[in-house]
C-alpha cells in the first residue's frame, strides 16, 4: 500500500484520473447537449403536428358544414 503513495506512482497515476476524468465529463455533457436538442426538436415537431391537425379539423367543420348546405337546397 505505500507504494501507491510514494510520488513516482501516485503523480502519473493522479494525471490520468484527472485527464480521464476531464475526458468523460466533457463526453457526458456532449451527450446532454445531443438529449436536449433531441427534446427540443421533437417538441417543436409535435407543435407542428397539433397546428395541423387543427387546420384539418377546421378544415372538415367547414367542408362539413358547406356539405349539409348543399343537402339543404
Amino acid at each position: 500500500m505505500r507504494e501507491f503513495l510514494q510520488p513516482t506512482v501516485l503523480f502519473p497515476l493522479s494525471l490520468v484520473v484527472i485527464v480521464l476524468g476531464t475526458v468523460g465529463f466533457f463526453v457526458v455533457h456532449k451527450m446532454r447537449e445531443k438529449e436536449l436538442q433531441c427534446h427540443q426538436d421533437l417538441r417543436i415537431r409535435e407543435i407542428e403536428h397539433e397546428q395541423k391537425m387543427e387546420q384539418l379539423e377546421i378544415e372538415l367543420v367547414k367542408a362539413n358544414a358547406q356539405s349539409s348546405k348543399e343537402r339543404a337546397a
